[in-house]
């Protein structure tokens, strides 16, 4: 049964078949979040650690680390990239106990990162274009860690998935070569966009099947992919994941953490109650009108992603005895006196109300 290992310092988490599916967290990833780029720049930190904190106790298993930020200082990442790696990587590892991935374009931010991180981190990523495998599989042999290969080659993403799963056997057969094993490497088969094309769903599906069946690799993919450009991208999301689990998928790249509610949106939802003339309760706080009135939560939480997850697990037999379940439904004031989750995010404050 293929099983590949990624470890921190402290603790092992095991992508395989037989395995609880592997929730990598993206969120540490400042592109298309111009805030958190202008605060690496700035040298400010504090949101990645936010991030780091609210994705373990989201559920998250890896935490992908990138540090793809383009400075206005100095546009050239092949100078910023790799400190900023090493400081990123170093940080986050002083807060969390979980395994790292080391995700980055640049070759240097890569190696950078891999001689920061405790223990055996998972590197992202290889691709089947020349340049790439020549640089990024000697990387891996070197630090003796497993690599997320992605399905496309010099010719670009190929919308047929025949040839992304020859992409994916021509990097699985280069690593041989330098003697990494296929259990090693985690393939990302390209999840395209159901909004633009009807059949990139069933596509992924029988490709991860197949990468399975005929390879033996574990897989991952970019799951919000799949609900790009789509309204209710969290209803597509909660259903993918789930199917893609059925077909064998392994892990995902994924955000496992539901944002809390926007302050606007709050006094917008309390000013359209207040309207319709419903009366509340004089101390009803904001988190209990959260739940009260279906905005999800003040806190960070985890996501209905990481709820479909977690039943996919239980009803494919990686939950055992439904451990994971009950403690994840288990109401606020009884999570509170698990000692295996952190209370302060769910407080009781709502029940009050």
């Amino acid at each position: 049964m293929t099983r590949t290992i990624v470890e921190s310092k402290s603790k092992t988490a095991i992508i395989g078949f037989d395995q609880p599916f592997c929730v990598i967290g993206e969120r540490i990833n400042p592109t298309g979040r111009k805030k958190l780029a202008a605060e690496l720049e700035a040298g400010d930190f504090s949101t990645v650690e936010k991030d780091a904190l609210a994705q373990v106790a989201a559920g998250a298993t890896i935490l992908d680390i990138n540090a793809g930020v383009v400075y206005n200082s100095n546009p050239n990442p092949n100078e910023t990239e790799p400190p900023l790696m090493t400081k990123i990587v170093e940080l986050v590892q002083g807060l969390v106990d979980i395994p790292l991935c080391i995700d980055s374009s640049v070759p240097a931010a890569l190696e950078a990162g891999l001689k920061a991180a405790s223990g055996r981190p998972l590197l992202n990523s290889v691709t089947g274009e020349e340049e790439r495998l020549e640089f990024v599989l000697p990387l891996v042999k070197k630090y003796n860690v497993p690599v997320v290969a992605i399905s496309n080659d010099d010719t670009g993403i190929s919308e047929d998935p025949d040839v992304r799963f020859e992409v994916a056997k021509k990097i699985v057969q280069r690593a041989a070569d330098f003697g990494i094993p296929a259990h090693d490497i985690v393939v990302d088969p390209l999840v395209m966009p159901i909004g633009a094309m009807a059949t990139a769903g069933q596509q992924v599906f029988a490709l991860v099947r197949r990468l399975r069946e005929e390879l033996g690799v574990n897989t991952t993919c970019g799951a919000s992919n799949i609900s790009f450009g789509l309204p209710n991208r969290h209803g597509i999301n909660n259903a993918f994941l789930p199917m893609a689990m059925g077909a064998g998928m392994t892990s995902a790249i994924m955000n496992p953490v539901a944002l809390p509610a926007a302050a606007s949106k709050i006094a917008e939802k309390r000013a359209e109650v207040e309207a319709a003339g419903i009366i509340l309760p004089a101390d009803m706080d904001d988190e209990a009108f959260c739940q009260m009135f279906g905005l999800g939560s003040t806190q960070f939480r985890a996501g209905k992603e990481m709820e479909a997850i977690r039943a996919a697990n239980l009803l494919t037999n990686n939950d055992p005895h439904g451990g994971d379940w009950i403690r994840f439904n288990k109401p606020p004031s009884a999570q509170g006196t698990d000692s295996g989750r952190s209370s302060g995010r769910r407080g009781g404050r709502r029940r009050s109300a």
